[in-house]
């Protein structure tokens, strides 16, 4: 089969080896229950809708794998979808790298996706694999935001910050997962970028390579802190009342 004929294979990796401290004492944040089901497996799920994503590999915990792969086994996933649970490391871009490690030959897409984004719809994870498909490098969905945003001097004794701009708020976007990457270019982004970056995106920016928006969702916010599950338990109530979810 011609390279331009073979179809595009799609992995999904899940870093969720964090402790997720704001969200107070208990389980790792991934582990934490979401409508009686850990956010985990609801992530998991939200990449496996996709009829495009044929493996999902969850990067556990350094000392929780075994763990994981029980909790994966316990929980009802879509056949057509294989799965992986490997080891993690210290930081989130290493617990990356050894997911895209684990990968075996024949995928050209990774999607990158935090778990604890338990909700996103698959029109948003297949929105951003079909933008890879097209030729993007890289791609990120996101929203416009709805407040302003002032920049700051930092500070560490608790005084009031001086601001010192106000950046154009049309031009700013808060970023989502999954981010999708052509997986050749995710591959050298992680063995060639050093620095600590806060997403997979800003290493391929690193590289001087584009990376391009897709419409995000608003369902697809980050479980941060003990209002954040509030909100996304609301938001699976009115999927099961609209939609038998």
């Amino acid at each position: 089969m011609s390279d331009e004929s073979r179809p595009f294979r799609t992995a999904a990796v899940i870093p969720a080896a964090g402790r997720g401290v704001r969200l107070g004492p208990g389980a790792p944040k991934a582990l934490r229950a979401l409508n009686g089901t850990p956010m985990l497996i609801h992530a998991v799920r939200a990449m496996a809708a996709s009829r495009a994503v044929s493996l999902v590999v969850v990067v556990a915990p350094p000392d929780g794998a075994t763990e994981v792969k029980n909790l994966l086994a316990e929980h009802a996933l879509p056949d057509r979808t294989d799965f992986l649970v490997v080891p993690g490391g210290e930081s989130r871009q290493e617990s990356v790298k050894l997911g895209l490690d684990a990968l075996p030959p024949g995928f050209d897409i990774v999607l990158v996706h935090d778990a604890a984004r338990p909700l996103v719809p698959v029109d948003t994870v297949d929105a951003v694999i079909e933008a890879v498909r097209d030729g993007a490098a890289a791609v990120v969905p996101a929203l416009p935001l709805a407040d302003t945003v002032k920049q700051v001097e930092p500070r560490t004794d608790g005084a009031p910050e001086r601001v010192v701009a106000t950046p154009e708020r049309a031009r700013l976007r808060a970023v989502q997962t999954p981010q999708g990457f052509d997986h050749a270019t995710l591959v050298r982004a992680h063995e060639s970028v050093t620095e600590n970056v806060t997403d997979d995106a800003g290493m391929i920016e690193q590289l001087g390579l584009p990376v391009v928006v897709v419409p995000g969702h608003e369902e697809a916010f980050k479980v941060t802190r003990p209002l954040d599950l509030v909100l996304a338990e609301a938001v699976l109530a009115r999927r099961r009342a609209n939609d038998g979810f």
